[in-house]
Formats: C-alpha cells, structure tokens, sequence
C-alpha cells in the first residue's frame, strides 16, 4: 500500500486492553480520529486484562503518584457505567493485612502497610485501623493468629476487566473511533526523528499512517521493542520482564454465602517477610458463583506471550491451596482445595516495578504506555485519560504522567512532555 492510499489518522492505538481500551475511548472523546489494533479479539484471555475481577483501591502502597489515577477511574467507571449500563466497579471493601511487626515489601516497595495507612491520611482517603480481634468481629472468615494489624478502606473493591475493557470499546466506536481486531502489528516506522513526523504502522494487513502512536500492547512490547531500527528503544524493551501469573477459583462450598460481597471484602493478606509471603484475593463475583478467587505472585521466572504455558496444573493448584488457603479461611477447608476454575496471565514489568509512560527514544511521536508491573487495571481509566490529555495538548505539562518516565530507570532518557 502507497503512503498515499494508505488510510491516515490522528492517533493509532496498539493493543486493547486496560489500558489500549481506556486511551482508545479518552481520545475519542477529545474528537480525534483514533484507529486502534489488537491481534486478538478484545476482551481476551491471553495477555494481562482478563480473570473477572481485578482489585481497586484509592490508598495505593505502591506510591502516592499513584492516587490522582485512581481517583480519577473511580469517577470514569460511573461515568463508563451511566452510559453503556455495564456493571464496572463493585465496592466490597478492602482489608490490607499483616503482622503488626511485619515491614514485608510488596510490588517493590518496603513495608506496604504503614504506606498504604500514610497515603490515606495524606489524601484523606477514609479508613480504619484493625487490630486482630475487631478484624475477626467483622470478617469472622479470616483465620488469624492473633497478632494481625489490618488497614481498612470501606471505598475500595474490585472491577470486572473484561466488561471494562468491552465498555470502553463499546463507546469509543460510538464516537467514529475503528477498532481492528485479529491483526498483528508487525512494525512501527516513525517517519522522521522529529514529534511532527508522523509514523507508518505495519500489520499483517496492511498499513495506516498516524501523527502518534500509544504503543500499549502490554507483554508483547518488548517484542516489539526489540524490532525497533533505534538502540535506544531496543535497549528499553530489553529492561522489561515478561512474567506467568496464575489465579485461582477455590469453591466455598455450604459457605458461599459468607463471601459474598456484601460480606466478604476484596484483600491484600501478608504473612510473612519474604515478598512471596503473601496473596490478595476477591469475594465471590456473582451470587451464582461460588468461588473464592485468590492470586500470589512470582518474580523469579519470565516467558513471552508466544512460550508461556497456559493451563494451570494440578500441583499448581495443590501448591497455591497447601501454601496460601489451608487453615486460613473459614469453611475452605473442608473443600480440600476444590477449585471451580483456574486461569494464567501476563505481567509486564520494569526493573523497579513502577509504570512506564514515555516517548520513545529516536520516535517522539510513538507514546508508550506499558510495563504495569501487575498492579495497572485500577489505574487505567485514569491513565487512559490522562494519556489523551497529554496527546491532544501536547505543549500542556503532563504532571500525573511525569513520575513513569523513562529517565528514573537508568539516569538518562527523554523527558515526558506530551
């Protein structure tokens, strides 16, 4: 196809998931003409934005750069919600909990707790403090040991990604946005080093020409990345870590109706010092659905989309009942680690764990959006728009996208300014 005939737009979004979806529908909204990518048929179950529910809360741990964001997509979802009737955002609650001496990291970051206690008073999110007895008072469904401090934010909840992600895509191709799905990226081909060039974007069918590019395509940026004709862009791709998650479904048996949301609240639970001493876990979704759903984390083992194994063994699921339920939670036991349903996905992660959002080196006009580390849905409305401010009023200060450039990884880098 001729740069001529082929088709042009104001923005290419590439990948549509969390946070593809939520850039897609922000930029659409601000009037652009918007084409977005997605190999496979979003909502899908092959990369990072899939598994029913994914936990949201205002006092992030991982950072008080963080909150704005969330904040944000609060309001988006009721806003996403008011107009295409999905149901998004339940609020359960959310408890945070630990030893009172435990200073354990998570997501990179040391002592999580007390941070998490520190950004709400700091933003005056509201939350309790809980001592082991009041926690077992108010969710008798924790099987503690007595010596458990728990913060508690009545605000915070889960959102369902797969009917996010449709949602956003629903009314981004209301306002003129064209979605293509089950096409492949093959190449981005800046048209020059400068933020005014343009750029040239290859698939499998064809290829469409752009002022800009988000890049969000998740676990296959690095991929992409490598590809790259500048050293620079290669060379980020390079520092970031495709990882297998596993998520887990454990039946609850004659006790569903004690972890139901209105009764069970979404949970951070760590037990121990060492990072993977821990799991976060989710109430039951629906009244008809039974199924506890629990989740840990593993640093230790990258793959790439293409490699990754998706089922989830047998000792997968014996490993996760043994390790992180038995003896934790009333009534699961007498299951004896029955699970309803078992799912792998993908995190993308950089070396300190935090976001990264930043122009391309030698490619201005290509944004990438990625590298979530596994803690990126809640934040994605928030992002989403945020990232459309930021291309549409490109000589504007983006300070809520400022902290996730490139530059705090090595020293160097491009700053972000649109």
């Amino acid at each position: 196809m001729s740069a001529a005939s082929a088709p042009s737009y104001d923005t290419i979004v590439i990948g549509l998931g969390a946070l593809g979806a939520a850039s897609a529908l922000q930029l659409a909204r601000r009037g652009q003409r918007v084409l977005g990518i997605d190999r496979h048929h979003p909502p899908h179950d092959q990369g990072s934005s899939h598994g029913d529910s994914r936990i949201t809360r205002l006092a992030v741990g991982e950072g008080a750069a963080y909150v704005p964001l969330v904040q944000r997509s609060h309001a988006l979802w009721r806003e996403i919600e008011a107009h295409t009737g999905a149901q998004l955002l339940t609020q359960t609650g959310g408890l945070i909990l630990a030893s009172r001496d435990c200073v354990a990291a998570h997501h990179g970051k040391a002592d999580f707790v007390r941070t998490t206690m520190a950004t709400a008073r700091r933003f005056g999110i509201a939350h309790e403090v809980l001592r082991a007895d009041e926690i077992r008072a108010r969710f008798p469904q924790f099987l503690l040991r007595g010596d458990e401090e728990a913060y508690f934010e009545p605000e915070a909840g889960f959102v369902r990604p797969e009917a996010a992600i449709a949602a956003q895509l629903q009314w981004a191709a209301e306002l003129g946005a064209r979605l293509r799905t089950g096409e492949t990226v093959t190449r981005i081909e800046p048209l020059g080093t400068h933020e005014g060039a343009g750029v040239r974007v290859h698939t499998d069918q064809g290829s469409y020409l752009a002022a800009r590019v988000v890049l969000a395509a998740g676990p296959w940026v690095p991929g992409l990345l490598g590809a790259a004709d500048d050293a620079g862009a290669r060379a980020w791709g390079a520092q970031l870590r495709v990882l297998r998650q596993t998520l887990y479904w454990f039946d609850t048996g004659a006790n569903a109706a004690q972890y139901q949301p209105e009764r069970f609240p979404i949970f951070i639970w760590i037990f121990g010092e060492r990072e993977e001493d821990y799991m976060y876990g989710f109430p039951t979704t629906d009244a008809p659905w039974p199924a506890l759903k629990v989740a840990t984390e593993q640093y230790a083992h990258t793959t790439t989309p293409e490699r990754m194994e998706r089922s989830v063994s047998d000792a997968e699921v014996r490993a996760m009942f043994e390790s992180r339920l038995r003896g934790r939670f009333a009534g699961l036991d007498a299951q004896q680690g029955r699970v309803l349903k078992a799912a792998a996905c993908l995190y993308t992660v950089t070396p300190d764990r935090d976001f990264l959002v930043d122009r391309l080196p030698g490619a201005p006009q290509v944004l990438l959006v990625s590298a979530c580390s596994g803690h990126g849905f809640k934040h994605s409305a928030g992002l989403g728009d945020a990232i459309a401010e930021a291309i549409t009023r490109p000589d504007a200060a983006s300070p809520l996208l400022a902290p996730f450039a490139h530059a705090r990884l090595d020293g160097a880098g491009p700053a972000l300014a649109g």
